[in-house]
């Protein structure tokens, strides 16, 4: 399994990151604009990120928007449903508004703080595990 994940904080970055790298090859990013660099890049070499965790909430650009571009970039190189990645959005407020915003674009949320049973079972309810 191939997993981005993208968050400003550092420690929950590197929190999530040792989480998730226990079921594939791990990657993290700092912000918005890296996130959107190398998912390109992973798009052009044909080699699509199978799980991003994305927080909602960064300095540069938030979640929802890097959300509504990766779909698109998605649409534009033709993925189907099952090559898409699954996005799970990370948030440290249970904020309506944000879910909403967020609703069929995203395949799930995680509420801050997580753990490893938190995500493991995220990651069963979207397919990722059995």
């Amino acid at each position: 399994m191939k997993i981005l994940v993208v968050d400003d904080e550092i420690v929950s970055r590197k929190k999530m990151m040792r989480i998730v790298s226990n079921f594939g090859s791990c990657e993290g990013v700092q912000n918005g604009k890296a996130a959107l660099s190398v998912l390109q890049t992973s798009l052009e070499n044909w080699k699509p990120y199978d799980l991003i965790t994305l927080d909602v909430s960064m300095p540069d650009i938030d979640g929802t928007e890097i959300l509504t571009t990766i779909r698109a970039l998605e649409e534009e190189r033709g993925l189907d449903e099952n090559e898409r990645a699954k996005i799970l959005m990370v948030t440290s407020h249970s904020d309506t508004e944000t879910v909403k915003a967020c609703l069929g674009k995203c395949n799930g949320y995680v509420i801050k703080p997580f753990n490893k049973e938190m995500m493991v079972d995220k990651m069963k309810k979207i397919g990722l595990l059995h």
